[in-house]
């Protein structure tokens, strides 16, 4: 059973299995609040149906290192894998 973790994190279960997973706090409470308000979702869709200018423009924002020198295939990795 889920602890509460107070009114800031709305899906307590969900927050526990990402920290659980390695996500830092900030993270794990942004997905975990994303997940329960219904806005998880990228507007843009699933990765592989964003093109790659989508993706590099992404992977700048959140600050990915040698997204200049990945393919669409690596840029999706990144951006999935980024913590």
């Amino acid at each position: 059973m889920a602890k509460e973790h107070g009114a800031q994190i709305k899906d307590d279960a969900l927050y526990e299995e990402l920290l659980k997973q390695g996500n830092s706090k900030e993270k794990a409470a942004r997905i975990a609040n994303a997940k329960a308000a219904g806005t998880l979702d990228h507007p843009g869709g699933t990765l592989d149906a964003r093109s790659k200018a989508d993706l590099m423009k992404e992977a700048r924002e959140i600050g990915i290192e040698g997204r200049s020198k990945m393919d669409k295939a690596a840029l999706i990795k990144a951006i999935c894998s980024h913590k």
